[in-house]
């Protein structure tokens, strides 16, 4: 029977090692967002029967690269998933470099689908498609990337971002069909369709924001 949670050891060493660096990131990849990444792929790996150690492991290391370069930070978080030979105590070579794979599978503009379950699991856990958190996240980019720029300043960017990304259009990818994720892209989608109703949300959020 397979285990329904990840083995205690290896969560302690995840809990003590690894997540305390994402303290050092931006708000929008923080430690609530790698604890929600974790707990989302968890769930879907008890759906689908992967592996929990592997799954546990994949979404913990999946941001670490945003400590180098944004644009390539699934590669490297990848490669010091592959590194960090502390795992070998847990993962067997061939399962460490699949979970590697599933880490630089997880970027949401990837061209191609997952290479595995795994990579399927993490990406779609990743991307968290709650309306109010997908503003609130691009918003928390914009305000720590971008301090330059005005309040309109700040509205062109997220309308773009949210239109090149979330749109009908854009370039997300969902892995795992009928998933909640699913349903609430859509509703994403009609307030992208309804910039007035999007302007409302943004002015609410921007001002949680910068108060």
């Amino acid at each position: 029977m397979m285990t329904q949670n990840p083995s205690l050891d290896l969560v302690e060493f995840i809990e003590t090692q690894i997540l305390p660096q994402y303290t050092q990131f931006d708000k929008a990849h923080n430690m609530e967002h790698v604890t929600r990444v974790i707990r989302s792929s968890l769930d879907l790996a008890r759906k689908t029967g992967a592996d929990m150690n592997m799954t546990y492991a994949i979404a913990a290391y999946h941001d670490l690269g945003l400590s180098g370069p944004r644009a390539i930070h699934h590669l490297t978080s990848g490669k010091i998933l592959i590194a960090d030979a502390r795992l070998k105590r847990w993962f067997t070579s061939d399962q460490l470099k699949m979970m590697k794979e599933a880490v630089e599978d997880h970027r949401a503009s990837a061209s191609r689908a997952p290479r595995s379950i795994y990579g399927k699991i993490v990406a779609e856990a990743d991307r968290d498609m709650n309306p109010e958190t997908v503003i609130r996240r691009t918003i928390q980019y914009g305000l720590a990337n971008y301090p330059q720029l005005d309040k309109e300043g700040h509205w062109q960017r997220f309308m773009q971002h949210m239109d090149e990304k979330y749109s009908v259009n854009g370039y997300i990818r969902l892995w795992i069909q009928g998933s909640e994720n699913e349903r609430k892209l859509n509703e994403l989608r009609k307030l992208i369709a309804e910039p007035k109703e999007m302007r409302l949300f943004f002015d609410k959020i921007f001002t949680e924001e910068t108060a």
